[in-house]
């Protein structure tokens, strides 16, 4: 896939109508300040297309960006931070538990985690809800310039034995080198392009 445009549709509290509703969906899901606004400028190439912040909970709506103008990436509420009110908090649940409950153009989701760090309750609950729900995911290991290359392995490991997922299964990530852009890129045309070929190649009633 390569990514020729990139444009904000919009940002809501509630998901519902929008401009390019009804192209593939692609939901990116993790914790706050885990990377999921710098992956989304790093693979389309465009700096500033979502806002980043040095600050956890900068993402507090359901972002809306259209690739080439046939997919949306929908960024959603990062959760597991601690300096907000418990309203805010369930706020953001509340939102997220929305969009998978309304939602009928989700191709995947893009679960990040930082490869750091073991995941938190909230990464393993993520974690749950998206395999009893039977929706298709990826765990991305972000910040992967922090770690060496040799020693990736050692920190894939507590994720994938936390997340029940295998090694190669997760794509190690980095927006400041661009590790593992190409594979996501890959991984969002498998699953949102075959989706409309098939529809496509449909024979008709």
């Amino acid at each position: 896939m390569i990514v020729k445009r990139a444009d904000f549709i919009t940002s809501m509290k509630d998901y519902g109508e929008f401009a390019t509703k009804g192209c593939p969906e692609v939901a990116f899901a993790g914790k706050s300040n885990v990377g999921k606004s710098s992956m989304i400028n790093k693979i389309t190439n465009r700096t500033k297309l979502a806002r980043t912040s040095a600050t956890p909970g900068k993402t507090r709506l359901i972002n809306v960006y259209q690739i080439n103008e046939e997919v949306n990436f929908i960024d959603l509420p990062g959760y597991g931070f601690a300096k907000v009110s418990k309203t805010e908090k369930m706020s953001w649940g509340k939102m997220m538990q929305d969009y998978f409950a309304t939602t009928e153009d989700l191709c995947h989701v893009f679960h990040l985690v930082d490869i750091r760090h073991e995941p938190t309750q909230e990464d393993k609950e993520m974690n749950l809800f998206l395999r009893q729900s039977g929706i298709p995911f990826t765990v991305i290991a972000t910040k992967a310039d922090k770690i060496s290359r040799g020693a990736r392995l050692k920190h894939l490991a507590p994720i994938c034995r936390a997340l029940f997922v295998q090694p190669w299964q997760v794509i190690p990530f980095s927006a400041e080198d661009g590790t593992g852009r190409e594979e996501i890129l890959a991984k969002i045309e498998e699953t949102c392009y075959t989706v409309e070929e098939q529809e496509d190649e449909a024979p008709q009633a």
